[in-house]
């Protein structure tokens, strides 16, 4: 399965993503990680870039929310815990179990 972690570098969320992602490929070895910086305004219309942390699998915004804006913003998850900057740990790994 292909993940493609999607983040500029202004936005720190990306790095608790990126720590997310890695636990989950130690334990899944069929994962295979990227990641892909988005910094301009124009790369993010191009890529239709909903904010950092964007998490793609197969190509795919895992969490997509057609409502939200295209750009170079911080991205903010619904959690059990309330809004964050990254989905949890167990999100991911449920989302990811699906694929």
């Amino acid at each position: 399965m292909d993940v493609t972690l999607v983040y500029f570098e202004d936005c720190p969320n990306w790095l608790k993503a990126d720590a997310h992602l890695r636990t989950l490929a130690a334990e899944r070895p069929d994962l295979h990680i990227t990641r892909r910086i988005v910094d301009t305004p124009e790369a993010a219309k191009e890529t239709r870039f909903r904010g950092s942390p964007s998490i793609l699998v197969d190509g795919h915004d895992i969490f997509a929310d057609a409502d939200a804006p295209v750009g170079l913003s911080c991205r903010v998850y619904q959690t059990p815990d309330g809004p964050a900057g990254s989905p949890t740990i167990e999100q991911l790994r449920e989302v990811l179990s699906r694929g």
